[in-house]
């Protein structure tokens, strides 16, 4: 790596320095994340980093999906997220029998009231939202998951010719089982690749699965408050782009994702052993981002080295395709990222 990545030069003034009102803006923010997992406290026992990841996502204008066995609260999480939000919220289970009009809504007839004259009339689907959860989203064939597409990267559907907009902030958020093979559908890469990031939702501790239990098997289950409104949600989306990010920060950003490409002379020798396909442009994107929404979470005025370590593998395990012969040595996607952080960070 260059030594540019290692040691960076000092950030000029004006790199580094936030204006007075938004100095005080990440300060409420971070108050306000803070208040936001003590709410979801109530609900969720535990997955403080899995809270985190969705928290960068909903700030960031990003996607998230959530992988996990079943049991661990993928969709409780998310309608405690929905309801400590003063949001309109929408569920789609996804099943093998839906249908793209299922997500997106359709054309019925209505009488006009005018001469008994008919005309259509456009019903609107669920995915008209500021939050949608897809639960176990790769339940339903390719044909209807790319109903989702145009909504997550474009804030608009397209119902028989006709173009609706969507009202932001729009957020999904999709569970996916890995466990339970039959009757699934592996998501298409060019969906996989809308998501900011892949969220693994692992069990809790001993202490925390004692917690749930006693939690849980009580009498009746805590009532959330609204902490934040949709003008709220999009000021700090707004908020976050502006966080400052280092020049050394975007080096890195495109150096790591331009070593996960297997054709390109920057990956090393184990990655085109190992790879298959590598990361996309959006993959550096969604890195900047991410650093920047993580720092103003925590109340920090500019973006560092950690916060994009810390994003890294979230935003790049589901872009990264082994082939065969990762898959026989035991190396997944995550590992891969994981040595590449590791070997950039030592370089």
């Amino acid at each position: 790596m260059e030594d540019t990545l290692a040691d960076p030069p000092a950030p000029t003034p004006a790199e580094n320095q936030l204006p007075p009102d938004d100095v005080a803006a990440i300060d409420e923010l971070g108050k306000t994340y803070a208040a936001l997992r003590a709410e979801l406290g109530k609900a969720i026992i535990g997955q403080e980093e899995v809270i985190e990841r969705l928290a960068i996502c909903l700030f960031a204008r990003g996607h998230a999906l959530l992988m996990g066995v079943p049991g661990l609260a993928k969709t409780l999480l998310v309608s405690s997220v929905a309801q400590t939000l003063d949001l309109n919220f929408n569920r789609i289970q996804f099943t093998p029998d839906l249908m793209p009009a299922d997500i997106t809504g359709t054309d019925i007839i209505q009488e006009s009231g005018v001469g008994g004259r008919r005309e259509f009339e456009f019903v609107k689907g669920p995915v008209f939202s500021n939050i949608v959860l897809a639960d176990e989203i790769n339940r339903a064939p390719a044909k209807t998951q790319s109903a989702m597409l145009e909504a997550m990267q474009e804030l608009k559907v397209t119902v028989l010719g006709r173009t609706y907009d969507l009202q932001p902030p729009f957020f999904v958020l999709a569970t996916q089982n890995p466990v339970e093979q039959e009757g699934t559908y592996p998501l298409p890469e060019a969906q996989l690749d809308r998501f900011m990031f892949l969220i693994e939702v692992d069990y809790p501790s001993s202490d925390e699965e004692k917690e749930i239990a006693r939690a849980t098997t009580g009498s009746s289950s805590p009532k959330l408050n609204h902490l934040l409104n949709g003008e709220k949600v999009l000021a700090y989306q707004a908020l976050v782009r502006r966080v400052p990010v280092p020049e050394h920060l975007y080096d890195y950003a495109v150096s790591i994702v331009r070593k996960t490409r297997p054709g390109t002379p920057e990956s090393p020798q184990w990655v085109r052993d190992l790879v298959a396909w590598g990361a996309g442009p959006r993959a550096v994107q969604y890195l900047i981002l991410g650093a920047k929404a993580r720092a103003a979470l925590r109340g920090n005025y500019m973006a560092s080295m950690d916060d994009i370590e810390a994003v890294a593998p979230s935003v790049l395990s589901h872009r990264v395709i082994t082939n065969f012969a990762a898959e026989s040595q035991g190396m997944t996607s995550k590992k891969v990222v994981e040595r590449l952080i590791e070997e950039m960070r030592n370089a």
